[in-house]
Protein backbone atom coordinates (compact mmCIF):
# COMPACT_ATOMS: atom_id res chain seq x y z
CA UNK A 1 0.00 0.00 0.00
CA UNK A 2 1.44 3.36 -0.95
CA UNK A 3 1.30 6.57 1.07
CA UNK A 4 -1.71 8.02 -0.79
CA UNK A 5 -3.67 4.83 -0.20
CA UNK A 6 -2.68 4.67 3.47
CA UNK A 7 -3.83 8.24 4.16
CA UNK A 8 -7.18 7.60 2.48
CA UNK A 9 -7.65 4.29 4.27
CA UNK A 10 -6.87 5.73 7.72
CA UNK A 11 -9.06 8.81 7.32
CA UNK A 12 -11.85 6.91 5.58
CA UNK A 13 -11.94 4.33 8.36
CA UNK A 14 -12.15 7.00 11.07
CA UNK A 15 -15.15 8.63 9.39
CA UNK A 16 -16.87 5.45 8.26
CA UNK A 17 -16.66 3.34 11.42
CA UNK A 18 -17.87 4.25 14.89
CA UNK A 19 -14.96 4.57 17.35
CA UNK A 20 -16.03 1.53 19.38
CA UNK A 21 -15.93 -0.69 16.24
CA UNK A 22 -13.43 -3.51 16.93
CA UNK A 23 -11.96 -3.07 13.44
CA UNK A 24 -10.79 0.43 14.45
CA UNK A 25 -9.08 -0.72 17.63
CA UNK A 26 -5.58 -1.15 16.09
CA UNK A 27 -5.75 2.27 14.42
CA UNK A 28 -7.07 4.00 17.52
CA UNK A 29 -4.35 2.31 19.57
CA UNK A 30 -1.73 3.81 17.23
CA UNK A 31 -3.32 7.24 17.73
CA UNK A 32 -3.61 6.84 21.50
CA UNK A 33 -0.02 5.66 21.82
CA UNK A 34 1.33 8.40 19.53
CA UNK A 35 2.66 5.89 17.00
CA UNK A 36 0.67 6.95 13.94
CA UNK A 37 2.97 9.93 13.35
CA UNK A 38 5.96 7.63 12.79
CA UNK A 39 4.30 6.17 9.69
CA UNK A 40 2.28 9.19 8.54
CA UNK A 41 3.63 10.45 5.20
CA UNK A 42 2.53 14.07 5.59
CA UNK A 43 4.14 16.69 7.81
CA UNK A 44 1.25 16.87 10.27
CA UNK A 45 3.02 15.95 13.51
CA UNK A 46 1.35 18.74 15.51
CA UNK A 47 -2.17 17.67 14.52
CA UNK A 48 -1.37 13.99 15.10
CA UNK A 49 0.00 14.91 18.53
CA UNK A 50 -3.21 16.77 19.31
CA UNK A 51 -5.26 13.72 18.29
CA UNK A 52 -3.25 11.66 20.75
CA UNK A 53 -3.72 14.20 23.57
CA UNK A 54 -7.44 14.45 22.88
CA UNK A 55 -8.04 10.71 22.81
CA UNK A 56 -11.03 9.76 24.97
CA UNK A 57 -12.90 6.81 23.47
CA UNK A 58 -16.21 7.34 25.28
CA UNK A 59 -16.33 11.06 24.44
CA UNK A 60 -15.26 10.38 20.83
CA UNK A 61 -17.98 7.75 20.45
CA UNK A 62 -20.74 9.94 21.90
CA UNK A 63 -19.66 12.84 19.71
CA UNK A 64 -19.42 10.60 16.60
CA UNK A 65 -23.03 9.52 17.12
CA UNK A 66 -24.26 13.10 17.59
CA UNK A 67 -22.31 14.31 14.57
CA UNK A 68 -22.88 11.56 12.01
CA UNK A 69 -25.55 9.03 13.02
CA UNK A 70 -29.30 9.23 12.49
CA UNK A 71 -31.73 11.54 10.76
CA UNK A 72 -31.17 14.31 13.28
CA UNK A 73 -27.36 14.21 13.23
CA UNK A 74 -25.65 17.61 13.13
CA UNK A 75 -23.21 16.86 10.26
CA UNK A 76 -24.62 14.35 7.76
CA UNK A 77 -21.69 12.41 6.27
CA UNK A 78 -23.37 11.98 2.86
CA UNK A 79 -22.52 13.92 -0.30
CA UNK A 80 -26.20 13.97 -1.25
CA UNK A 81 -26.96 15.98 1.93
CA UNK A 82 -24.57 18.78 0.90
CA UNK A 83 -24.88 19.21 -2.85
CA UNK A 84 -28.10 20.09 -4.65
CA UNK A 85 -28.89 17.49 -7.24
CA UNK A 86 -26.31 15.02 -5.94
CA UNK A 87 -27.47 11.46 -5.53
CA UNK A 88 -25.97 8.33 -4.11
CA UNK A 89 -26.75 6.26 -7.22
CA UNK A 90 -24.35 8.36 -9.31
CA UNK A 91 -21.48 7.62 -6.91
CA UNK A 92 -22.42 3.93 -6.72
CA UNK A 93 -22.42 3.70 -10.53
CA UNK A 94 -19.03 5.44 -10.79
CA UNK A 95 -17.43 3.05 -8.28
CA UNK A 96 -19.18 -0.07 -9.61
CA UNK A 97 -17.99 0.57 -13.17
CA UNK A 98 -14.44 0.59 -11.80
CA UNK A 99 -14.96 -2.77 -10.10
CA UNK A 100 -15.07 -1.61 -6.50
CA UNK A 101 -17.09 -4.00 -4.34
CA UNK A 102 -19.82 -2.09 -2.49
CA UNK A 103 -22.13 -3.02 0.35
CA UNK A 104 -25.71 -1.88 0.66
CA UNK A 105 -24.55 1.11 2.73
CA UNK A 106 -24.75 4.46 0.93
CA UNK A 107 -21.79 4.88 -1.42
CA UNK A 108 -21.69 8.67 -0.97
CA UNK A 109 -20.63 8.56 2.71
CA UNK A 110 -17.50 10.68 3.28
CA UNK A 111 -15.66 7.73 4.78
CA UNK A 112 -16.69 5.45 1.92
CA UNK A 113 -15.40 7.95 -0.63
CA UNK A 114 -12.02 8.11 1.10
CA UNK A 115 -11.91 4.32 1.32
CA UNK A 116 -12.82 4.23 -2.38
CA UNK A 117 -9.85 6.48 -3.13
CA UNK A 118 -7.62 3.98 -1.34
CA UNK A 119 -9.18 1.10 -3.25
CA UNK A 120 -8.84 2.87 -6.60
CA UNK A 121 -5.20 3.70 -5.87
CA UNK A 122 -4.42 0.11 -4.87
CA UNK A 123 -6.27 -1.45 -7.82
CA UNK A 124 -5.58 1.01 -10.61
CA UNK A 125 -3.80 -0.28 -13.64
CA UNK A 126 -1.16 1.74 -15.43
CA UNK A 127 -2.54 5.03 -16.71
CA UNK A 128 -5.73 4.81 -14.66
CA UNK A 129 -5.10 7.80 -12.41
CA UNK A 130 -7.98 9.52 -14.19
CA UNK A 131 -10.52 7.61 -12.07
CA UNK A 132 -8.87 8.80 -8.87
CA UNK A 133 -8.74 12.36 -10.13
CA UNK A 134 -12.43 12.19 -11.09
CA UNK A 135 -13.32 10.78 -7.67
CA UNK A 136 -11.66 13.75 -5.99
CA UNK A 137 -12.81 16.43 -8.45
CA UNK A 138 -16.42 15.31 -8.79
CA UNK A 139 -17.29 13.39 -5.65
CA UNK A 140 -15.07 14.50 -2.73
CA UNK A 141 -13.74 18.04 -3.11
CA UNK A 142 -16.97 19.88 -4.11
CA UNK A 143 -18.44 19.36 -0.64
CA UNK A 144 -15.58 18.34 1.64
CA UNK A 145 -14.74 21.93 2.67
CA UNK A 146 -18.30 22.62 3.78
CA UNK A 147 -18.59 19.23 5.47
CA UNK A 148 -15.29 19.63 7.36
CA UNK A 149 -16.16 23.22 8.33
CA UNK A 150 -19.47 22.07 9.81
CA UNK A 151 -17.65 19.25 11.57
CA UNK A 152 -15.27 21.74 13.19
CA UNK A 153 -18.19 23.98 14.18
CA UNK A 154 -20.37 21.21 15.63
CA UNK A 155 -17.80 18.89 17.20
CA UNK A 156 -18.15 18.76 20.98
CA UNK A 157 -14.75 17.11 21.36
CA UNK A 158 -11.36 18.45 20.26
CA UNK A 159 -10.60 15.07 18.65
CA UNK A 160 -13.15 15.56 15.87
CA UNK A 161 -12.20 19.22 15.33
CA UNK A 162 -8.57 18.22 14.99
CA UNK A 163 -9.45 15.33 12.67
CA UNK A 164 -11.34 17.78 10.44
CA UNK A 165 -8.23 20.00 10.23
CA UNK A 166 -5.97 17.01 9.57
CA UNK A 167 -8.34 15.77 6.86
CA UNK A 168 -8.55 19.16 5.16
CA UNK A 169 -4.77 19.42 4.96
CA UNK A 170 -4.45 15.82 3.76
CA UNK A 171 -7.06 16.32 1.02
CA UNK A 172 -5.23 19.44 -0.17
CA UNK A 173 -1.92 17.55 -0.29
CA UNK A 174 -3.43 14.57 -2.11
CA UNK A 175 -5.21 16.78 -4.64
CA UNK A 176 -1.94 18.62 -5.28
CA UNK A 177 -0.21 15.28 -5.82
CA UNK A 178 -2.92 14.17 -8.26
CA UNK A 179 -2.51 17.42 -10.19
CA UNK A 180 1.26 16.93 -10.37
CA UNK A 181 0.83 13.38 -11.65
CA UNK A 182 -1.63 14.66 -14.24
CA UNK A 183 0.81 17.39 -15.36
CA UNK A 184 3.67 14.88 -15.58
CA UNK A 185 1.52 12.58 -17.72
CA UNK A 186 0.66 15.43 -20.15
Amino acid sequence: MNEFSMICRVLGSLYYRQPQDPLLEPLLTLIRDGKLAANWPLAQEELLGRLQQQYDLSAMTANYNALFVGDDCSVPPYRSAWLDGANEAEVRQFLSVRGMPLSTSPADHFGTLLLAASWLEDNAGEGESEALETLFAAYILPWSGTFLGKLEAHAATPFWRTLAQLTREALDAMWEELQEVDEDAS
